[in-house]
């Protein structure tokens, strides 16, 4: 089974957008997807309660409840049946929670919008998911979504820019268009609406879905690693890490 963790700390980065649009797509696709909701919110589950009967179905899991009836492991639990689970986290999540988080993650996407606050916000979690839940870049399971872009704008332009600076994939750029915000309404994802109104949009969730099924280690959008300048850091091991500063974030990883 796969499990996907869409995460970023900054609140209304797009991540319900992403993890309910993409548990649709696999539900289209054939694959019984569960989709977690632990954003107290509830936004994924909200999305999931109108989803219409004839679409196929996707099993919900209300993280964010608590129970004294039953064990928080049952709570969770995920059918056998389930072919990936993708888990949508809620904002504000502390950086010492990040390696229970990700623990076990196949993947983690990583959704950015473009703004200053936002820029920011995405370079301090890619520091953190590098450096405290110590997920190496060689291990590819990092990627970024840029969200809700409109192309030839100046900040679209300077978040590209920061983007092209990460050695770390991304997968693909989602522009800003009100077909989001229909199937938020409709409980559906936007590969479940007309054709005509969507065709713009289908790429971009090929792209993604084909990085999560194994094209990861070789789609790469990102700027050369060049971008990213090689230190030694002082302490016991003399391990050499990969450093880089992005809006005042120091990113790096231990090689």
């Amino acid at each position: 089974m796969q499990r996907i963790i869409v995460l970023n700390p900054k609140g209304g980065s797009g991540k319900t957008t992403i993890a309910s649009n993409l548990a649709a797509c696999y539900a289209i696709n054939g694959h019984r997807p569960a989709l977690m909701d632990l954003d107290p919110q509830g936004s994924s589950m909200r999305w999931l309660r109108k989803r219409p009967e004839d679409c196929p179905l996707i099993h919900g899991i209300a993280g964010f409840e608590r129970s004294a009836a039953v064990t928080r492991s049952w709570q969770l639990r995920i059918p056998a049946e389930c072919g990936a689970v993708i888990i949508d986290t809620p904002a504000a999540v502390e950086a010492h929670a990040l390696p229970e988080l990700t623990r076990g993650a196949d993947a983690v996407l990583v959704p950015v919008m473009p703004s200053d606050i936002d820029i920011h916000a995405s370079a301090k979690c890619i520091a953190d998911l590098l450096l405290v839940a110590k997920i190496r870049r060689s291990e590819h399971r990092i990627g970024i979504i840029a969200n809700r872009v409109r192309s030839n704008t100046l900040v679209s332009q300077s978040l590209m820019r920061f983007l092209g600076s990460l050695d770390i994939p991304l997968i693909t750029t989602l522009r800003d268009t009100q077909s989001y915000v229909r199937s938020a309404e409709l409980g559906v994802g936007v590969l479940e609406m007309p054709r005509w109104q969507v065709q713009q949009d289908l790429d971009h969730w090929r792209q993604i879905t084909a990085w999560l099924d194994g094209d990861r280690r070789t789609q790469n959008n990102s700027a050369s690693s060049s971008n990213v300048a090689s230190i030694e850091r002082p302490g016991p091991s003399s391990a050499p890490v990969s450093t880089a500063t992005f809006g005042g974030v120091a990113v790096g990883d231990r090689s």
